[in-house]
Formats: C-alpha cells, structure tokens, sequence
C-alpha cells in the first residue's frame, strides 16, 4: 500500500519539525510545502516543492492529498486557525499526528489538524479538538478538554478537569490546578501557576498567576 500523501504549511522551522516528525514516525509521505505567495523564500523547502498556498489547488487538488498546518501561537492562534478554514473552504482535509513515544489511551479523541509530541501524556478521558497543538512531555490530566486552534506548549502540567479554550495558549512549563477554565483566547506564560479561572483574551503570568494590562493578542505578537 502506498503511504498516504500530505501537504505541510510552513517552511520553517515548525513546519521542518512536523516534516521530520512525519517522515520518521508516521505512515504519511511528505510530497510538498505550502505557503502564502508573499512568503515563498525558495522554491524547495527538504528538497521538496514549496507551492504559493493560492495556487495549491492546481498542484495538487483536493482529494488527492491531506495537509497539515503546523503553525505557532502568532496572533493568539489566529493565524494557524484561519489558514486551516481557509484550506477547508478549499475543499482540503488534513491528518493529525501523534508520536508513538506520546503516552496515551484507546479512548482518546483527538480531533483533525492536530499535532501531539513525543512524550507528551494524554490520560483517559481527555479530549483534544481540532487545529491543537500538543508539545513535548506536556501533561493533559483525566477528564482535560482541550478546545478547537489551541497551543499547549513543553512540559506544561494540567490537572484533572481542567477545560483549556479555543485559541488559548499555554505557554512552556505552566501549571494548571485541576478544575480550572481557561477562557477563549487567553494567553498563560511560561512558568505560571494558574490557580482561578481566566478572563477571555487576558494575559496571566507569575506564580500565582496575575492577569496583565496588553492583550491576549498583543503577548502573542498579533496587532
């Protein structure tokens, strides 16, 4: 059987990751980089073609290729989400990847267009949306939802229960107390211990964490 075709967005170093990822860890082959015309640098990306996002469809169709959208946290998530419903409005579907040195559990729901690194742990009952990003030797506890375009980076620890909200970020080593919302768009920073609830679009950092006068947007280097 010949190994599934995909599509990465990207040519850097998020999209070098996944590449890599892919072609060592995965039964998905690699044909091809896509991004937006103003930002094609080179005309390969591993020796593989760099397509202008605007023209993939003439290169390879819908239909005859998945992608996948590694993208950061730029904009609060912002700029992964709207290239991924703009690559559905394209007709596109994606893959999702999880490395086989991840730890987790039959029942796991992972939606598409998500990436989960090696050593993250993902306990039972755990849910993962779609458009998420997992980072290695992240801990997501039983009974965790991880909402739709999220950013959960390395070795960030959550405890039981706790509902992380669409386009939020958690940024590397936080610590979420069980129980917890994390309201849509909030941006937590590296090392915060989150003990309360979070507001929409709120920045929070320190132990304990404290919310910060910018945005959500502005931390995460969006305007």
């Amino acid at each position: 059987m010949n190994p599934e075709q995909v599509v990465v967005f990207g040519a850097e170093s998020f999209s070098s990751l996944a590449w890599y990822c892919l072609t060592h860890d995965s039964p998905f082959q690699v044909v091809a980089f896509t991004v937006d015309r103003a930002y094609v640098r080179s005309p390969t990306h591993h020796s593989l073609p760099v397509i202008p996002f605007e023209e993939l469809e003439n290169h390879f169709p819908p239909g005859t290729v998945r992608l996948l959208i590694p993208l950061g946290y730029h904009s609060i998530n912002g700029l992964r989400r709207q290239r991924y419903e703009a690559a559905q409005r394209k007709g596109y579907q994606f893959i999702s990847y999880i490395s086989s040195r991840a730890s987790t559990w039959p029942d796991l729901q992972v939606g598409q267009n998500c990436l989960v690194y090696e050593g993250a742990i993902i306990q039972p009952f755990a849910r993962v949306g779609n458009n998420v990003i997992i980072r290695s030797a992240a801990h997501i506890s039983h009974h965790c939802v991880v909402a739709d375009h999220a950013f959960v980076a390395a070795g960030v620890t959550l405890g039981g229960n706790v509902r992380v909200g669409e386009q939020s970020f958690i940024g590397v080593g936080a610590v979420l107390r069980d129980g917890l919302t994390i309201a849509e768009r909030s941006f937590i920073g590296a090392g915060a211990v989150v003990v309360a609830d979070t507001q929409p679009d709120g920045v929070y950092v320190g132990n304990p964490a404290r919310r910060m006068g910018k945005s959500a947007l502005e931390a995460s280097g969006g305007r």
